[in-house]
């Protein structure tokens, strides 16, 4: 199962959904959102199931094979602090893959990075999402 995690609006998790959805059809997509926004745009975009708030992302984390997001879903008090140190946590002990997307937000910046289009991002976000999924068919 992929598991896509998004904050504030949830338009990077929007983008996310639909380009997995579209590139891996078979996939399994959770959507968790940290506010109802998040997981309302998420579950419009395609997702298979959708759910809301820390509590989630902590037992959405144990399940996953793949978590895909900002990278701010590993840094506590990230992403105007909607990240709790709770999320980070799980996200970060998680067994499953996971697939950060470098974003220069909210005090974060990701040296090296440069100014990549989001489109870009999320493009070889969901390339090292299908291959993490060949993977894991894989073993």
């Amino acid at each position: 199962m992929i598991m896509v995690i998004d904050a504030q609006g949830g338009g990077i998790g929007k983008q996310l959904v639909a380009a997995v959805k579209k590139e891996i059809p078979d996939a399994s997509v959770l959507a968790v959102g940290t506010n109802s926004a998040a997981t309302a745009a998420m579950l419009r975009a395609g997702a298979d199931e959708a759910a809301t708030g820390e509590n989630a992302i902590v037992v959405g984390a144990a399940r996953a094979d793949v978590i895909v997001g900002p990278i701010g879903i590993v840094i506590a008090d990230s992403l105007l602090g909607e990240i709790t140190p709770r999320m980070a946590l799980a996200v970060s002990r998680s067994r499953a893959k996971r697939v950060l997307i470098p974003f220069n937000h909210c005090d974060n910046v990701i040296a090296g990075t440069g100014e990549m289009r989001t489109g870009d991002l999320i493009q070889s976000a969901v390339g090292e999402i299908a291959k993490a999924a060949a993977d894991e068919g894989q073993s």
